[in-house]
């Protein structure tokens, strides 16, 4: 997690590091703090707590300078408080670095660096490189730089300053996200592109093992040998905007509210009403590919792994490939059977999810094909894999992910009707329907959110309920899984999607009165199974509210409450379906005064095991 921000110009330093660690908040929020150089020395301030504490630190004691780096943190060695926080620094100061990952052989180095007379101020392992550096140093930092990460075993991205070369930021990055930002007289590095997009739109995207040096003139990127690494410019072509709130009182309340377009971006270019075929620009894969494919893994964490539960009904459905979905953190550490035959498909929002592309690399070594679902141009992920399909859902501020999942779910419906049509399992009619279905999601995704005033008046009147279940079928299930994690994620009550053939096995024992349970009814052939088991809880207390398709006066009967969405395809019903669930757990979080968009102990884009 963590965010990195570094500057180098004639600008106040403090100013741009502060704006941009404040657009990198929601990859941590523990602490923040920032260094400067200030009269031929490094100047240091850190905070526990939001990035506000130290913004107004430092308009009350300001740092004069025009070259630092800044830091928000997310805890993973040590709590979060004022000595744990960024940047860190060697005993006099005069190696000062903030550093995004985790150091897996930290206690090692240092013990070895305790041997030779290094004290440690704080629990973090970034305060070991720091020491690291120190012990290495001569009189070329950049050097210093390449030899301590020889040493390291684990994830950086890591911005430096040198007392000594007080001409430069250098930069390095292996597993974690680092972008360097090219400016006229300034230069820029950073966490994620939203921290600089005031200031540029020209970037550098640093692959693994390269190394940047910024002086106010120039950028140099070398690779793990030395030499010119001859990095493309990437154009950023979105607005600084699109990462503002844009008048809404939550970024997830906006990106909410953007979904339709997203959808519409998504889809725009790849579906026509008019062709009987796809158009996936950036996928590769024919027909004489795929018959040579016999298994497909779908790969991911979170909200993306909920995805592809949707994407391995589908591409099962119409393709008839047998599919296995897996979460990444749990995949690479089980043996898989993967060879040539097999088709990887990874999804991750930011393309950097460290465990995804740990599985990622662990399939590429042995032979399999990788095709990515990602919503960031250049990332790790999006150059790692043979095909990739974008989500063009925009930035995604909010830690709670909402179009960033709906836009996943258009690329494996897209994906899975492309797989059906190369291996003929699918007629001109059934592609039609689908396809029809899903771009009418762009309109039915409105509707369920101009029913936002419904949905807020039921969260307020249930905000204080303990314990809520989801109750599904099929593709249901996969969506009340998605709808679990929101509520818990930013509301803070314990939830649990159960498949409702499940519920006598076990998950009806912890229905008692006034337990809210929440009954997916979307898929019309299993609609009797569910009203059984509506009935089931429903005898035992529970208030029971349903979301179902219009029209559907059976389950209205069996339930306390009921939601409607606009009669879709089953298989597409999941998108419009999961609006109500963003809304529902968004409404809960503010009723109950919880941080929506920075709920506690979590990070956007976990780029660290």
């Amino acid at each position: 997690m963590c965010g990195i921000v570094g500057y180098i110009g004639n600008k106040k330093a403090t100013d741009v590091l502060v704006d941009g660690l404040s657009r990198l908040e929601y990859r941590g929020y523990d602490s923040a703090g920032v260094a400067v150089f200030r009269e031929g020395d490094i100047i240091t301030k850190k905070y526990k707590g939001r990035l506000a504490n130290l913004d107004e630190e430092i308009k009350n004691d300001p740092i004069e300078g025009t070259i630092g780096i800044g830091h928000t943190r997310w805890a993973t060695h040590g709590v979060p408080s004022h000595v744990n926080s960024h940047p860190h620094g060697n005993a006099d100061s005069s190696i000062v670095i903030v550093h995004n990952g985790i150091i897996e052989n930290y206690m090692e180095l240092k013990e070895g660096l305790i041997e030779k007379g290094y004290r440690f101020l704080s629990d973090t392992d970034t305060e070991v490189i720091a020491h690291l550096l120190d012990s290495l140093y001569i009189d070329d930092i950049v050097k210093t730089v390449k030899d301590a990460v020889e040493y390291l075993k684990g994830s950086f991205a890591l911005g430096v300053l040198s007392k000594n070369e007080p001409d430069k930021i250098v930069a390095i990055r292996k597993d974690s996200p680092l972008v360097v930002g090219i400016g006229e007289n300034e230069n820029f590095i950073a966490s994620d592109i939203p921290a600089i997009l005031n200031y540029t739109r020209d970037v550098y995207l640093l692959d693994d093992d390269e190394i940047a040096i910024l002086t106010k003139e120039k950028v140099t990127v070398l690779d793990k040998y030395g030499e010119e690494a001859g990095k493309q410019v990437f154009r950023v072509d979105w607005d600084a905007a699109d990462a503002e709130k844009g008048g809404f009182d939550h970024f997830m309340l906006k990106e909410i509210y953007e979904q339709p377009k997203a959808l519409r971006d998504t889809m725009t270019s790849r579906l026509y009403e008019d062709k009987e075929e796809i158009i996936l620009d950036k996928i590769k894969l024919g027909k004489a590919e795929l018959d040579k494919i016999n298994r497909i893994y779908i790969i991911a964490c979170g909200t993306a792994y909920h995805a592809g539960l949707v994407g391995k009904h589908c591409i099962e459905k119409y393709a008839r490939i047998p599919v296995e979905t897996d979460i990444a953190s749990e995949f690479r550490y089980r043996n898989p059977i993967i060879d040539e035959s097999t088709l990887l498909i990874v999804i991750s929002q930011s393309g950097e999810t460290a465990d995804t592309l740990a599985a990622m690399r662990l399939a590429k070594n042995k032979g399999a094909r990788v095709m990515a679902i990602t919503n960031v141009v250049g990332s790790s992920v999006s150059r790692e894999a043979e095909d990739v399909l974008y989500t063009w859902a925009g930035p995604e501020i909010a830690v709670a992910s909402t179009k960033a999942y709906t836009t996943q779910l258009a690329c494996m419906y897209m994906i899975a009707l492309h797989l059906g049509l190369l291996k003929g399992n699918i007629d001109k009619e059934f592609f039609s329907k689908i396809r029809d279905s899903l771009m009418s999601s762009i309109n039915t995704v409105q509707q369920v959110i101009d029913k936002e005033g419904m949905i807020k008046e039921f969260a307020y009147r249930n905000f204080n309920v303990r314990d809520v279940f989801f109750l599904g079928r099929g593709l249901d299930y996969y969506v009340g899984l998605e709808g679990s994690l929101k509520m818990k994620e930013i509301s803070y009550i314990h939830s649990e999607a159960y498949p409702a053939g499940e519920l006598k096995h076990g998950p009806i024992a912890l229905i008692e009165e006034g337990t809210i349970v929440i009954a997916l009814c979307t898929q019309e052939g299993l609609t009797e199974k569910m009203m059984s088991n509506i009935r089931e809880v429903k005898a035992r207390g529970a208030y029971i509210l349903s979301i179902a398709k219009e029209g559907n006066k059976s389950v209205a009967k069996e339930s306390d409450e009921i939601f409607y969405i606009p009669d879709v395809e089953d298989d597409i019903a999941a998108i419009p379906t999961v609006i109500y669930l963003q809304l529902l757990a968004y409404y809960l979080s503010v009723a109950r005064g919880c941080d929506v968009d920075k709920p506690r102990n979590l990070a956007k884009s976990v780029t660290v095991e």
